[in-house]
């Protein structure tokens, strides 16, 4: 009795902590969002540029053109990087595309890469500074949840760009790898605090959880590629919720044949907590290393 009250115990601070780390005012921002990565190849070597994206609309998340208030300035007169931030404000798009106030510092190693809130259409436009030129592509849609385009600079004193797409499905095979490995890792961790120590226990959570994490990883990976931002918020907390309960109901089943002493409350509290926990962890390392997660 007395271990079953304290695992109950370690599910609601578990879960205390995913409320506090995660206020309900900031959950509509959680979790992982598309991105636009742009790379260059035919330039000289050596040679920098700046970049960026202007956007269809004014504003897309935290990021919007200058209204022309010193309010809303990024930049002051000054400040390192004011000249080529006013370039770009200066610049006039003959579509109306805006400037929304974000660029990057680009060479043939360093592209842009706008992994937060990217616009949806939008069109690269770069500025080489010895010339004093502008080079703007045409408009362009992102086409996943995370977007790949390379443009070749051969040519770019025409003032024109054209964009290939070149999604990275090296890089979101070893993303979708470290999500699972990730995942696994800290599950057996809380499996520890929930008592659960046999080696049978804890192979089985690893089959569980391989089976299910694989399953859940690839479809939204699949959902993010085919269908954008909107499926994937809506199948990830879908998803989350079924393999939550699917999870519990092989714990509270399949548990008490590996490990000794196992209540159906704890094994459904374990369940529980150990997806909460790791969603934490997981939204922790999307803001430290959003690349992958």
């Amino acid at each position: 009795m007395r271990r079953t009250k304290a695992t109950m115990f370690t599910a609601v601070i578990l879960c205390a902590a995913f409320f506090l780390a995660f206020p309900v005012k900031a959950l509509a921002d959680a979790g992982p969002k598309p991105s636009v990565h742009v790379g260059f190849t035919g330039i000289a070597e050596g040679e920098v540029f700046y970049g960026t994206l202007l956007s269809q609309y004014d504003s897309t998340g935290p990021y919007s053109a200058w209204d022309g208030t010193e309010e809303y300035a990024l930049y002051a007169p000054g400040d390192g990087g004011y000249e080529i931030w006013k370039k770009f404000v200066d610049y006039q798009d003959p579509d109306g595309y805006y400037f929304l106030q974000e660029w990057w510092r680009c060479s043939g190693e360093d592209g842009i890469s706008w992994t937060y809130y990217p616009p949806y259409s939008f069109k690269i436009l770069l500025y080489f500074p010895e010339e004093d030129l502008f080079c703007v592509s045409p408009v362009y849609e992102r086409y996943a949840f995370d977007s790949y385009y390379t443009v070749d600079l051969s040519d770019y004193r025409s003032g024109s760009l054209t964009a290939e797409k070149s999604y990275d499905y090296t890089w979101e095979l070893i993303s979708l790898a470290a999500r699972i490995v990730l995942t696994i890792c800290v599950e057996l961790a809380a499996a520890r605090l929930f008592g659960y120590r046999s080696r049978k226990a804890l192979l089985f959570l690893v089959r569980v959880n391989v089976i299910t994490q694989v399953g859940l990883n690839v479809a939204l990976n699949v959902a993010n590629y085919a269908s954008g931002y909107f499926l994937f918020i809506f199948l990830y907390v879908l998803l989350e919720l079924a393999v939550t309960v699917a999870e519990m109901l092989l714990y509270i089943r399949y548990l008490p044949r590996y490990a000794e002493n196992t209540k159906k409350g704890r094994a459904a509290a374990y369940a529980w907590a150990a997806n909460i926990l790791s969603f934490v962890v997981g939204m922790w390392l999307a803001a430290v290393i959003p690349g992958i997660f």
